[in-house]
């Protein structure tokens, strides 16, 4: 799998998090401290996410790290 299938198939999970829990864009960004732009681009797969940030959104969610991949 290449970087970009795998930016793609982060943002695909957790734009499904997202969804299943009923939150917008807005919301989990606050909480992860990060700009709504900046969660819109990860879900979207045009933005590369730091680990900081995927740890931050794993914790969040209440998943492993491994979910995402």
């Amino acid at each position: 799998m290449g970087i970009k299938a795998l930016q793609n198939e982060i943002g695909r999970r957790l734009k499904h998090l997202r969804l299943e829990k009923e939150l917008s864009q807005e919301a989990v960004a606050f909480e992860v401290e990060i700009s709504r732009d900046h969660l819109s681009n990860i879900e979207n797969g045009k933005h590369p996410i730091n680990i900081k940030t995927l740890y931050k959104l794993a914790e969040f969610f209440g998943v492993e790290m491994k979910y995402f991949f």
